[in-house]
């Protein structure tokens, strides 16, 4: 037997099938949680991607985090705070004090969001690492309609 949840999907959920009691239930990405001697319950989460960048000082965070927000191409972004970075760079190993980014964006706004941070940043090699996150049901469409383009009619 089959049920399905399909229509009630928020933007940028996934299917996931799980298993309960004989029948298979397609639901955004459920996960089952139960304790022994307890009612197995489901909890609903939604996928966010995260984007990690580094950036030379203040000045450049600032205008990579006020432009996404502005273009609404990430819903937060966290200063995570001054690093120091070792690396290879044109035959030299080089060092230097930055400041790391993480943006969080929906699915659907990431390929806009990596472009836009590859355009706007100032290496000429920016550091762009993006991964997807589980996140609780009301921070992923928190997230979700943070970054929904701008309708201009």
């Amino acid at each position: 037997m089959f049920a399905g949840c399909g229509s009630l999907l928020p933007l940028g959920a996934r299917k996931k099938p799980i298993g309960a009691n004989g029948t298979i239930t397609f639901c955004p990405e459920a996960r089952l949680l139960s304790h022994a001697g307890t009612t197995p319950e489901f909890v609903v989460t939604l996928n966010v991607t995260l984007m990690l960048t580094t950036v030379p000082d203040e000045g450049a965070a600032e205008k990579l985090s006020a432009g996404a927000l502005a273009q609404r191409l990430a819903a937060c972004v966290t200063r995570l705070g001054a690093v120091h970075s070792q690396y290879h760079w044109q035959g030299n190993v080089e060092s230097g004090n930055e400041i790391q980014l993480l943006f969080k964006t929906s699915l659907a706004r990431a390929a806009e969001l990596e472009q836009f941070i590859q355009t706007q940043h100032p290496y000429e090699t920016p550091e762009i690492l993006s991964w997807q996150a589980t996140a609780s049901n009301a921070y992923g469409q928190w997230v979700n309609a943070e970054t929904q383009r701008t309708l201009h009619v």
